[in-house]
């Protein structure tokens, strides 16, 4: 009597397909970098805003220039319109992802060969990509319109800049992602910024007490790392009288300082959102 065994076949873990990670996350990051830029309204406060606020303060004024640094005062006001539509730029899309995951996106990610991490680099991506938009516009006019900032190296490191530091507001949209869950709290953290941005020396030339008010808000470091390449320090002033110059040191401790107080917020935020849940 014979019996027939029936053989099944192994399949060994090496042998198995897994789907690349860097290939999903970049996958991922353009899908939703399309999504982005499909959102009009929000490119508007982003990209089409600041172009337009320093197309009226950085062109057509009498002081536009005037010598600044390295090169004229339009050149200082295109960087700070940079920073403006940047740190928006962060703001909302770290704030969006927040709220998407609070309403489940999270759980439908899940379900797909992505890992918590890839999100989170795709986002990473995503937003620096849409605050370079911002800067490249700006820059360009600026650079048609007569802005300048000195040598080519300093626009192309003052763009960096900008780009590098603005990541830190992502922390801050996340805060009022987790904390309220709803895209108008996102869109009221981004209107807040334009009192942020008033008191970071962005909008016009601060002096006396209210500069020295300045000095300690989250804008004003990132503003004047920003101008450093051009400025070196230096600032504007709308009285005739400059005042004495920032020092490297004082802009970063702000810019270090900001970025820890965002990321514990932001941390106590995510935990009390787990609890909740």
């Amino acid at each position: 009597m014979t019996t027939a065994t029936t053989t099944r076949p192994q399949h060994s873990k090496a042998g198995r397909s897994r789907p690349n990670a860097l290939g999903t996350t970049l996958r991922y990051a353009a899908y939703d970098w399309r999504r982005q830029i499909r959102m009009v309204d929000s490119l508007f406060f982003v990209i089409i805003l600041p172009t337009a606020l320093f197309w009226m303060f950085g062109i057509n004024s009498d002081f536009a220039s005037y010598p600044a640094g390295h090169g004229n005062v339009s050149g200082t006001l295109a960087t700070s319109m940079a920073v403006y539509g940047a740190v928006i730029a962060t703001t909302s899309i770290a704030g969006s992802a927040a709220v998407e995951r609070s309403r489940g996106w999270g759980r439908l990610l899940a379900l797909t060969p992505m890992r918590q991490w890839q999100y989170v680099a795709a986002k990473v991506v995503v937003a620096c990509a849409v605050a370079a938009m911002p800067v490249i516009l700006v820059f360009t006019v600026a650079a048609l319109t007569g802005g300048e900032m000195g040598s080519t190296g300093n626009w192309f490191a003052t763009a960096g800049i900008i780009v590098a530091c603005s990541s830190m507001f992502a922390l801050y949209g996340l805060i009022f992602g987790l904390l309220f869950r709803t895209e108008g709290a996102v869109g009221a953290a981004s209107g807040l910024l334009v009192v942020l941005a008033f008191f970071g020396n962005l909008f016009m030339p601060l002096s006396g007490a209210m500069l020295e008010v300045a000095k300690f808000t989250p804008l004003y470091g990132i503003r004047g790392l920003a101008t450093w390449p051009q400025m070196e320090g230096q600032l504007n002033s709308a009285t005739g009288v400059l005042p004495e110059p920032d020092t490297l040191g004082l802009l970063i401790t702000n810019v270090v300082v900001w970025t820890i107080i965002f990321g514990v917020i932001a941390i106590l935020a995510a935990r009390r959102g787990t609890k909740r849940a």
